[in-house]
């Protein structure tokens, strides 16, 4: 069969799916070892059997609802094309504000202390290194096998100045910080959400805290601030519903200046406060 064909019968099969041609292009694509523009340019190309193959295996797994993601092992974040695997949480497009907001505090020429608790893939440290090279970045993490991703990331985009750190949000740093991001688990327990779509497969400790999905955020507010140095700004990722609850949480710890702000959908995405006086 040819690339035409097989996309075909592939789009056919992922109907079920709001962007089916794009995931059968991409799977196609990388059973191939090829760019999309590739596909498009040769759709008459016989495809080799062992390819086929693969590509049917894939295809199986993304019908059984296994992230695009974690079947490529990749994933866009930013500027950055980063290695993904089921011991990650897949970046979302929306954490992207969560950078676009840091970067407006922090001076293009900043010789700033930064640090992400819950890194995860790295995405938000390494997108921040890309863009402030002369800050100093620290990224804390649990789970050593996410660290080990985080890691491989740095190395592949040549921004090891990244310092990661193995253990719960704050307690393996030390020192004074200027801003403390952090996109922590933020869905509560009995949330349908974490049955659905990609959820089904990501790290449950990623996704969720429990309870009321506040705890984490409670803990990096209270955790955060005494980190910050006098005026030092933290920026959490929170959920759609979240945005009045963590405004509360960041007036009760302590903060100033808080301001929410909203996804390119609209939704209450990023919440944001500065360390004020006691």
């Amino acid at each position: 069969m040819n690339i035409g064909q097989l996309l075909e019968l592939a789009t056919h099969r992922l109907a079920a799916g709001p962007a089916a041609r794009r995931e059968a292009e991409i799977l196609l694509g990388h059973a191939l070892e090829v760019k999309r523009s590739f596909l498009y340019a040769n759709p008459a190309m016989d495809v080799p059997r062992r390819r086929q193959a693969q590509f049917e295996r894939l295809l199986r797994r993304r019908m059984q609802g296994t992230p695009i993601a974690y079947l490529t092992g990749t994933r866009s974040f930013w500027s950055l094309d980063l290695r993904i695997t089921p011991a990650v949480l897949i970046p979302r497009p929306e954490t992207e504000l969560l950078v676009e907001k840091a970067l407006e505090l922090i001076p293009t020429d900043s010789h700033q202390r930064l640090a992400d608790l819950g890194t995860g893939s790295g995405a938000i440290a390494l997108a921040l290194a890309r863009e402030r090279p002369h800050c100093e970045i620290h990224a804390t993490d649990c789970s050593l096998e996410a660290l080990q991703v985080a890691g491989d990331n740095a190395r592949r985009h040549q921004l090891e100045q990244v310092q990661f750190h193995h253990g719960w949000w704050t307690t393996p740093l030390s020192g004074r910080f200027d801003l403390i991001v952090s996109n922590p688990p933020y869905i509560a327990q009995t949330d349908p959400h974490l049955q659905q779509g990609d959820c089904r497969f990501e790290p449950r400790l990623a996704l969720s805290p429990g309870a009321d999905g506040l705890s984490a955020l409670r803990q990096i507010a209270a955790e955060a601030r005494e980190l910050l140095v006098e005026g030092g700004w933290l920026l959490v990722e929170h959920g759609y519903d979240q945005g009045e609850a963590v405004r509360s949480i960041l007036d009760a710890a302590a903060y100033s200046d808080i301001a929410t702000y909203r996804d390119l959908a609209g939704i209450e995405r990023i919440c944001v406060g500065r360390k004020r006086p006691l």
